[in-house]
């Protein structure tokens, strides 16, 4: 048994991994699961017996590192213990194990890493992000630079904690400003000469990609790009090798241009571009960052700022509409919101979006007119489907037919098929979304001259015209064409009455006297209760069917304006108000 210290060691750890078989007793340690492993060096959560704690346990992966490798780990230890700040994880105990290996144990984490968080609340994020470079500014002061800070460095903890991680590579600059406890940790053989390059590309500052000038500024730069992922969902830079070479060609890049539509605050914007400048001078300290990040939570806004931001975005606005360009006018919209969410106080503003809001383009954005397009092909399945109720609804009353005197069966069936057939039509309409086109006019023209064969042009027909005239002018292509409706309904009143003057239809029609005598083409009564009762329900049915579209067609409308009403009281309530509300 060797003493290392205070510590007994009883027994290696050379066979612990993730499944070792059970506790492994190292002194006054209990080692229990591998909690993670590096390059050089694994952690394992340990029980600590003397005390009743639970700690981790870092120790060196190689039975036999090189000395460069366990002076940089022993740096490691020391930097992070001596940095006794709530947000560096405090080291508890540094020794040796049995082959002469380093090991530390420090406290036992217990949370998620900001990596993991990405996309989450962003105010939670923001509050430990200013945490995070207070830290890196604590260490900056003592003589520390960090040189690996990303997402996956930073841990925040079950109860608000936040933690940076990982002091493997951190770099002990000697400028007169660190502390005395710091400075005298070696520096590791290389590592300030120019050339050296330590770090993560992708958040590497351009200065440390190159390998020259290593300051606190390249850490600010790493917080930048942390706070760029954290504003923007996407890293500044490309992961992998490519990253540091897009750090050195393009260093510096705004939230607000990577993500638009994410409506970035500007203070918040501002402060990230400011700590990713290429030049390493003209980045805030990492305290000055979190002073910005913190104002920005804590309310203060640079009004004037926001004001220019808005002006500028107002400008914009009404450039893309006085272009005149359809496609343009939704690049309006959003620049004169934008406008109004910087500056709500902005009448200009204000006025400008309400008039986008409420008055019609004369040129519609295709945009806009594919959204009408498939709103109108909605409505259009709604009405087809009523539609396909009302033709479907006189098909049985084939069923009289037996009892009544049938002249010409061909076109008793004639009219009964096409009635089935308009509801066939109707029927692929509402599952298709059809519009109305040439087909359905002629094929319900069709019924209406098949039609005045039952009763004459005079009796019956009118109302079935009717009935399929209210159905058409609901249409929004017929609507949008009162012509060709009006030309419809023309054709079919006076085509029966032309065609039989003209010999091709049987005459149902003609006076006698002062009398006018009507005659089917397809019935001769022989139950006159039946005929009259028949009569009387199909005109019930027929005018029933028309008022029923001319109730749903009405409420539909009373629904829309509605809505309107509700979403234009509801813009009005983002405006600045003039006056106080009534």
């Amino acid at each position: 048994m060797a003493e290392l210290g205070d510590v007994s060691v009883e027994m290696e750890l050379d066979g612990l991994d993730d499944g070792f078989g059970g506790p492994v007793r190292f002194g006054d340690y209990e080692l229990r699961e591998l909690l993670g492993r590096g390059g050089m060096g694994e952690v394992v959560l340990a029980h600590d017996e003397w005390i009743g704690r639970e700690v981790a346990l870092k120790r060196m992966r190689r039975t036999a590192p090189d000395i460069e490798a366990e002076r940089r780990f022993l740096r490691e230890a020391k930097i992070q213990a001596r940095l006794q700040h709530p947000a560096i994880v405090p080291v508890h105990q540094l020794g040796r194990d049995a082959d002469g290996r380093p090991y530390f144990t420090m406290k036992r984490l217990a949370g998620v890493t900001l990596q993991e968080l990405l996309g989450g609340p962003p105010q939670r994020l923001l509050r430990a992000f200013a945490e995070v470079c207070l830290a890196i500014e604590f260490a900056h002061e003592h003589g520390v630079i960090h040189r690996d800070l990303k997402p996956t460095n930073i841990m925040l903890g079950d109860f608000g904690e936040v933690y940076v991680l990982d002091w493997g590579v951190a770099l002990v600059v000697g400028d007169g400003s660190a502390s005395p406890s710091i400075q005298d940790i070696a520096a590791t053989a290389g590592e300030t000469q120019v050339g050296a390059v330590m770090g993560t590309p992708g958040y590497m500052a351009p200065e440390q990609a190159l390998g020259y000038s290593m300051t606190p500024a390249l850490d600010v730069y790493a917080l930048g790009c942390v706070l760029f992922e954290i504003l923007t969902g996407e890293p500044l830079h490309p992961r992998g090798a490519g990253g540091a070479a897009n750090a050195i060609a393009n260093p510096t890049e705004a939230p607000s241009a990577r993500r638009p539509e994410r409506a970035i605050a500007p203070e918040l914007d501002a402060a990230c571009t400011a700590a990713l400048a290429e030049d390493p001078a003209a980045r805030p300290t990492a305290r000055a960052l979190a002073q910005r990040i913190q104002d920005y939570l804590d309310g203060d806004r640079d009004l004037e700022r926001r004001r220019e931001l808005a002006a500028a975005q107002l400008a914009d606005a009404k450039a893309q509409l006085a272009s005149g360009d359809p496609d343009r006018r939704a690049g309006a919209v959003h620049a004169a919101g934008r406008a109004l969410a910087l500056d709500p106080a902005s009448i200009e503003a204000a006025d400008l979006l309400a008039a986008l809001i409420v008055e019609p383009p004369r040129v519609l954005p295709p945009a806009l007119v594919q959204s009408l397009d498939d709103t109108d092909r909605a409505a259009t399945q709604l009405r087809a489907r009523m539609s396909m109720i009302a033709f479907a609804s006189i098909v049985p009353f084939i069923a009289v037919a037996p009892f009544v005197h049938v002249v010409s069966w061909p076109l008793l069936l004639g009219f009964f098929g096409s009635m089935a057939g308009m509801a066939v039509v109707s029927w692929l309409s509402y599952r298709r979304g059809l519009q109305i086109g040439w087909i359905s006019l002629v094929s319900t023209l069709v019924t209406t001259l098949l039609a005045s064969r039952l009763g004459g042009p005079f009796v019956l027909t009118p109302v079935i015209t009717c009935g399929i005239a209210i159905g058409l002018s609901s249409f929004p292509r017929l609507a949008a064409r009162p012509a060709l409706l009006l030309a419809w309904i023309a054709v079919a009143v006076v085509a029966p009455v032309v065609l039989e003057v003209a010999g091709v239809f049987q005459r149902t029609w003609w006076y006698d006297g002062d009398t006018m005598r009507i005659q089917s083409a397809v019935l001769h009564g022989i139950n006159r209760p039946l005929e009259t009762v028949v009569m009387l329900l199909a005109h019930i049915a027929l005018i029933a069917m028309a008022g029923n579209v001319v109730r749903t067609t009405g409420r539909e409308r009373r629904a829309a304006e509605r809505r309107l009403h509700i979403q234009a009281w509801h813009l009005r309530q983002l405006l600045p108000n003039r006056a106080p509300a009534a």
